[in-house]
């Protein structure tokens, strides 16, 4: 199956505010898609019912033909948009902690990204810097053999070298037998690694596509069109 997430018309609602409303979007194996939208815009509610923390309201998501459940949660690497770690551990606590929850995790991976990313095993969690943290958590989620990787604002509140090693991770890591959702407001810091993008604004996506052809179609980068259509 080519197809790794297949929507159609999903939907969320919050008692009477709808998060979502009739989604419709597809992700095929080995695209990295950038999902892109202001705060508030459905972003977050979307990878929440994908990697299934969530239930939808309505509609339908599939992630390689099966229901966001138990046996999607086995394939779907999922990064919050905030830490989910214990404050009494280490690097190396939270590395056995992965280990003993997910059987894809890689320990060997693991271990090339902390140090990659310059990141000691015996280094205190409390010790950390932001930085240091989106760091290590991303280590963790990219170090499982997954076919979904989800990722909510990684690189958010970090330094421009940070970055940049964020995205090398990301690239050197990737395999092209998964897929890969990422959502940020740095677009263009991050666009040059997106094979597809869609653009989300009141839990509608407004507009999505290829993002080389978008580039061609609308003769500006990804980041340009982001701010013409939510300016």
């Amino acid at each position: 199956m080519d197809n790794v997430l297949q929507v159609k018309n999903l939907s969320k609602s919050y008692f009477t505010k709808k998060a979502l409303k009739s989604v419709n979007l597809e992700l095929d194996k080995g695209k990295i898609l950038g999902l892109l939208g202001p705060n508030g815009s459905g972003k977050t509610t979307f990878l929440k019912i994908a990697a299934g923390i969530l239930r939808k309201s309505g509609g339908e998501i599939l992630i390689s033909g099966e229901k966001p459940g138990v046996k999607t949660k086995a394939i779907v690497s999922y990064l919050p948009d905030r830490n989910y770690l214990y404050k009494w551990m280490t690097i190396k606590d939270a590395m056995g902690f992965f280990k003993d929850f997910y059987e894809d995790f890689d320990e060997k991976k693991c271990e090339e990204l902390l140090k990659f990313m310059k990141l000691e095993k015996e280094s205190k969690v409390t010790a950390l810097s932001k930085g240091m943290m989106e760091k290590l958590n991303l280590s963790l989620v990219l170090s499982r053999n997954a076919k979904l990787y989800i990722l909510d604002e990684p690189l958010g509140g970090v330094d421009p070298v940070a970055r940049e090693q964020i995205l090398d991770a990301i690239v050197n890591v990737y395999s092209e037998e998964a897929s890969m959702i990422i959502t940020t407001h740095l677009v263009k810091d991050i666009e040059r690694i997106f094979d597809d993008v869609a653009f989300i604004k009141d839990g509608e996506i407004i507009l999505n596509g290829n993002a080389e052809e978008l580039r061609s179609e609308k003769g500006q980068s990804i980041d340009e069109l982001y701010r013409e259509v939510f300016q």
